[in-house]
């Protein structure tokens, strides 16, 4: 007699794949309720945490997590320093910055450092598992307001007036991240950490932003800077 086959239970096949994630926060407190949140319904699970940037490096490094999730540090933006070491070790991993404001220059910048992603602290569980989901399937998970200003700056870049032509030369990119963060208010010391640089290089850079600009103090600098490019607060 043959014998019958044994039917699976369908409750015990195994579901899909959790998303890993490693988050980054010097806050405890912070990083508890964004484990929280994350975690709510299975769908992502906190591999690992990490408070300080060197912690960040080797927790990605053992993990090798879906997604990296940091928060951008304010007020000295300290993850954005942490977003370039993990970009230049781990080019292939997607990270995603959150933050408590949705400043639109300080997601800029975060997107510059190799971000994929920048969402508020604050976001409903359904819209930022979305926004995760989305960054990891090659989406930009920023919100429209953001794409429109990131648009914008594409537009005013392509512009022949856009562009600053100093009698003393076109500044370099690196020149252009460090009057990008003059802008926002950072001072030497913060502009150091946040492009991985000495404190006399950056005071180097900005010698150069002066002296090609023709101005004599990082005020007037700014202004020049806010002027032709349209950078809005």
């Amino acid at each position: 007699m043959a014998s019958i086959p044994e039917i699976a239970d369908p409750r015990s096949a195994p579901g899909p794949k959790a998303i890993r994630l490693v988050l980054v926060d010097r806050d405890s407190l912070a990083r508890r309720a964004m484990r929280e949140g994350v975690t709510a319904t299975g769908e992502f699970v906190v591999a690992a945490e990490a408070a300080e940037e060197a912690d960040a490096i080797e927790v990605v490094r053992r993990e090798r997590p879906d997604l990296v999730l940091i928060d951008i540090g304010f007020p000295h933006l300290e993850g954005i320093a942490v977003a370039r070491q993990l970009r230049r070790q781990f080019p292939g991993t997607r990270m995603v910055f959150c933050s408590i404001t949705d400043d639109e220059d300080t997601a800029v910048h975060a997107l510059r450092a190799g971000a994929v992603g920048y969402v508020r602290k604050d976001l409903e569980y359904g819209p930022l598992s979305r926004a995760l989901r989305g960054a990891l399937a090659g989406e930009a998970a920023i919100s429209r307001q953001l794409g429109m200003r990131l648009i914008e700056e594409l537009y005013q870049q392509s512009e022949p007036q856009a562009r600053l032509r100093p009698a003393g030369g076109e500044l370099t990119g690196r020149e252009w991240e460090v009057l990008d963060l003059l802008i926002d208010g950072a001072s030497t010391a913060e502009i150091a950490k946040a492009l991985g640089l000495a404190l006399e290089t950056v005071r180097s850079h900005v010698k150069h932003v002066l002296r090609k600009l023709g101005v004599g103090s990082r005020g007037e600098a700014i202004d020049i800077a806010r002027r032709l490019r349209g950078r809005r607060r």
